[in-house]
């Protein structure tokens, strides 16, 4: 999994019947050198070199399957399944496109392991968001937890699931941006690739009206389904705003996002499990609590779960699901008219 951070690439080993049963037993994170996050940044949006770039990420992808193979002490023919998902370049449903750069025939070659990739096509095709694909790995592991419950991941974008009673009382959608914003300025401003434990927004004061502008914006009163691409508000201008403010102000912005999407699901969660990297972002999660009154809001990591890796495990899970012709979506996730499998199969050589 590389996801919209593009901080590096997420790796975990699974044990699943792609069912109910879901065993983690190993995950790694590998950072992308700075060089490559540049190369990487510079094909968003589907323009640049996007097939040099797409060989190197699926190159350093098989490196990461490698190191946590051997972290793990597995060999790769006791293997049955690698899920790819690759990285989105380019996310337009309304368009019926989606785009992640990741090629899955030269993972299977590289590795010797059987590659399922692009997890969104098929869904967007048919008329789906093809974000988020995560709820389903979310409801197998939460099958015995009190509900209605919702579990937050705050990546580049932020999405939510909320979890009901039933198998089918799933919804699911993007909340609006995550960390990207934030990253985006910490970057422009200090050359650090984020703000380590929100200590910059925690050091500034959030400009009201600025965020009432961002606030503005037509996503946030639709219904779900609906997703995000990762720079939708790419050009917020923050220029007249210190470092320590316009960091506090983007910080707001991601927390009252979130709490909008209260205004869209069948009833108030009785509590909240975040993951993510945002989940490390103590100024964000203050303002979440702060926002949420009293409502349990805590990192999965609580639950035993790694908060890291989850994105990684539902990939594996999915790529399971898709090899079994299960649906790796439902019309409360993506929108998608009826229950959708997905994902493309790539033996290996």
């Amino acid at each position: 999994m590389s996801g919209t951070s593009m901080d590096g690439i997420d790796a975990a080993l699974v044990r699943t019947d792609g069912h109910g049963f879901v065993e983690p037993l190993g995950f790694i994170f590998t950072p992308y050198r700075r060089a490559f996050r540049d190369r990487l940044r510079s094909v968003l949006g589907g323009v640049g070199d996007v097939q040099g770039v797409e060989a190197e990420l699926t190159d350093l992808h098989a490196e990461a399957v490698a190191s946590l193979l051997r972290v793990q002490e597995v060999a790769a023919a006791t293997v049955d399944l690698i899920g790819f998902h690759g990285h989105t370049i380019l996310h337009a449903p309304d368009r019926r496109h989606t785009w992640q750069i990741g090629d899955g025939a030269r993972l299977a070659a590289a590795t010797g392991i059987d590659v399922v990739h692009d997890f969104r096509t098929a869904d967007v095709q048919a008329g789906g968001q093809g974000a988020p694909l995560v709820p389903l790995y979310h409801q197998a592991l939460a099958s015995d937890m009190d509900r209605p419950l919702a579990i937050l991941n705050i990546g580049g974008v932020a999405n939510i699931t909320w979890l009901g009673e039933g198998p089918l009382d799933v919804v699911a959608f993007d909340t609006g941006p995550g960390n990207a914003l934030i990253d985006d300025l910490v970057l422009s401003r200090t050359g650090e690739p984020y703000d380590d434990g929100g200590r910059i927004a925690g050091a500034g004061h959030v400009d009201d009206d600025m965020l009432a502008r961002l606030l503005n914006h037509p996503y946030f009163a639709a219904k779900p389904p609906k997703s995000l691409d990762r720079d939708a508000w790419a050009k917020a201008a923050m220029s007249n705003l210190s470092t320590e403010d316009a960091a506090a102000t983007l910080t707001a912005f991601t927390a009252e996002t979130i709490i909008r999407a209260l205004d869209h699901v069948p009833a108030r969660p009785k509590r909240w499990l975040i993951c993510g990297g945002g989940r490390r972002n103590e100024t964000l999660m203050w303002m979440l609590a702060d926002r949420l009154d009293g409502v349990p809001v805590a990192p999965v990591d609580g639950q035993g779960w790694n908060g890291d890796a989850l994105e990684a495990e539902a990939f594996a899970y999915l790529a399971v699901r898709s090899r079994l012709g299960l649906p790796l979506s439902l019309p409360g996730t993506t929108g998608v008219p009826e229950p959708m499998t997905g994902g493309r199969f790539n033996p290996r050589a």
